[in-house]
């Protein structure tokens, strides 16, 4: 394998998984509420859902931009 092909894969993987990690934080944050209370104490469906979909769609973006 070319190491120049490697080194890319490895620089976008740590930068794509640390754009993931500061939007999450941020959508955590800017939540009125817990959601690790919502989710894991009061079983509430719907934030999973809407936690998944945002999950999704950054990653959609994400990956978007990683691959240029």
């Amino acid at each position: 394998m070319n190491f120049e092909i490697f080194k890319s894969v490895v620089i976008y993987s740590v930068f794509g998984m640390g754009m993931f990690g500061v939007a999450f934080v941020l959508m955590v944050r800017m939540t009125p509420f817990s959601v690790r209370k919502e989710i894991e104490e009061d079983q509430n469906t719907a934030v999973g859902i809407v936690l998944g979909s945002v999950i999704l769609g950054l990653a959609h973006i994400i990956a978007s931009v990683v691959r240029g």
